[in-house]
């Protein structure tokens, strides 16, 4: 039977990375709020320092470093701290990934290029997954893995093939680590968000004047293909990651929430300002800063 228990995360040890900003952020303070005590790894100096105070004004055990998920190193450095100070793992959220504001096509790119896209973007869930896995173990207890991915891992997005396919590639990382780690009763599941304001695409400086809007009758160009009438923001995000981190989503696993205001949803379908849906839109322009 649910009840107030089923979302509480008392006694649970939950690692985000990349949990310094935006979505990260919201996950590691939605644990927080809810009980859990939170490792987070996280690359800026800046951003460790501010979430560490900011999760020890709101009561939160935290271990907040600064470690690049890249480097395996660091990754193994940082879990044999988790180790120490709690000696157990319940939570993975593998929330590090960029664009790394590159729109180009492919030949446009170099290869170091696609060797950086690929780092940041699936490399790294090999390195901290296989790093977190003797931990998340040893209790015996199980416990749920939660990659971050993107909508563009479910539909195509031009001039960055690279990302593109490395988001359609954390869809298999996941349902197959579900297999994998089923006898030891740890569930996978991924959360593809749409474009979300935050840190990494904060739309106040990204669009255009008036393309922002969220409600019919307004320009909201870019809000066009959103049923939901908005962008995301952080925290609808770390609501779906309470839900597959708690027992509330025991029976979930191997699977993706896409948490994108229903933009999959829509396909080739956009509304115009009035209201009205159409699959032959007249396009005007990208909506985007410096893009025509």
């Amino acid at each position: 039977m649910l009840n107030k228990d089923s979302v509480s995360l008392e006694g649970k040890v939950a690692l985000v990375t990349g949990g310094g900003a935006g979505i990260g952020r919201a996950i590691a303070q939605a644990y927080g709020a809810l009980g859990a005590r939170v490792a987070v790894a996280e690359i800026s100096a800046e951003k460790v320092s501010a979430l560490r105070e900011e999760l020890a004004d709101a009561g939160v055990d935290a271990l907040v470093s600064q470690t690049d998920v890249r480097d395996s190193a660091q990754v193994a450095d940082f879990l044999a701290e988790v180790d120490k100070r709690y000696a157990r793992l319940d939570i993975l959220v593998n929330n590090v990934g960029d664009h790394l504001g590159m729109v180009k096509t492919l030949e446009q790119m170099s290869e170091e290029e696609w060797d950086q896209v690929y780092q940041i973007n699936l490399r790294h869930l090999f390195v901290v997954t296989k790093a977190a896995l003797p931990l998340m173990r040893r209790s015996g207890e199980g416990g749920s893995i939660i990659n971050v991915s993107s909508i563009e891992g479910f539909r195509a997005n031009p001039y960055n093939v690279i990302y593109t396919c490395c988001k359609h590639a954390v869809t298999g990382f996941t349902r197959t680590m579900a297999l994998e780690l089923a006898n030891d009763n740890i569930r996978v599941n991924t959360i593809a968000p749409e474009t979300t304001d935050s840190e990494q695409v904060p739309l106040e400086y990204l669009l255009k004047p008036g393309h922002a809007g969220e409600l019919l009758g307004k320009p909201a160009y870019l809000t066009r293909t959103l049923p939901s009438n908005r962008f995301g923001r952080p925290d609808d995000h770390a609501g779906a990651a309470v839900f597959l981190a708690t027992e509330l989503s025991s029976w979930v696993n191997g699977s993706t929430i896409n948490v994108d205001g229903g933009g999959l949803a829509a396909a080739g379908f956009q509304r115009i300002p009035s209201g009205p849906w159409t699959i032959i839109p007249e396009v005007t322009g990208t909506g985007v800063q410096g893009v025509d």
